[in-house]
């Protein structure tokens, strides 16, 4: 931060050490990896000490419990290196319930959908809308303008690394500015 200020829980940035700012901050990629193990020893690796019960609860929360459900062994069912034995939407779904184990104060959701077909699109639209009321602040990156006007509080457009437009989705998107700054969009969530 070198001008005004940036708050995780309340508290400046500044304020925090290094590894307690990152144990507040969870990633999902756009491309995520499942290890091998067990469907729960994924979800621990956001919070070793979670308990079966808690990985059921984020689980509900990212809708992924019901395709584990539906697997042979459920929770112990085994996952192949990589996620290869599952859908890439099941495999978004199992990534955001592991970082939601973490319990962050914030969210960082890097092109979560690029990979994915319509269908699975939707249903990842649709944990994150359902996120959006927990209470955990979640920054969207996305190109995909369509998507950040359903989910967003707030859009920033940016262009080459520069802040060109941002407000709410109804005042960002009908900004003359913003048919400049297509290339690069990140929304928050609040």
């Amino acid at each position: 931060v070198t001008e005004g200020s940036i708050k995780v829980g309340g508290k400046d940035v500044r304020s925090y050490d290094m590894e307690t700012l990152r144990n507040e901050v969870a990633v999902v990629l756009q491309k995520n990896v499942l290890f091998s193990g067990t469907i729960l020893d994924n979800l621990r690796w956001g919070d070793k000490n979670a308990s079966e019960e808690e990985c059921k609860r984020v689980c509900r929360l990212a809708c992924a419990d019901e395709f584990i459900d539906r697997m042979p062994e459920g929770y112990n069912t085994y996952i192949e290196q990589g996620g290869s034995n599952v859908s890439g939407g099941q495999k978004q779904r199992v990534a955001i319930a592991r970082a939601l184990a973490m319990e962050p104060k914030v969210l960082l959701l890097d092109e979560p959908t690029s990979a994915l077909d319509p269908e699975m699109v939707k249903e990842v639209l649709d944990v994150i809308k359902q996120l959006a009321n927990t209470g955990i602040t979640m920054v969207l990156v996305t190109h995909e303008m369509g998507f950040a006007k359903d989910v967003s509080d707030t859009v920033y457009f940016m262009d080459g690394g520069y802040l060109i437009e941002s407000g709410t989705p109804d005042e960002v998107f009908n900004h003359p500015k913003t048919e400049r700054a297509k290339k690069f969009l990140a929304s928050v969530l609040v």
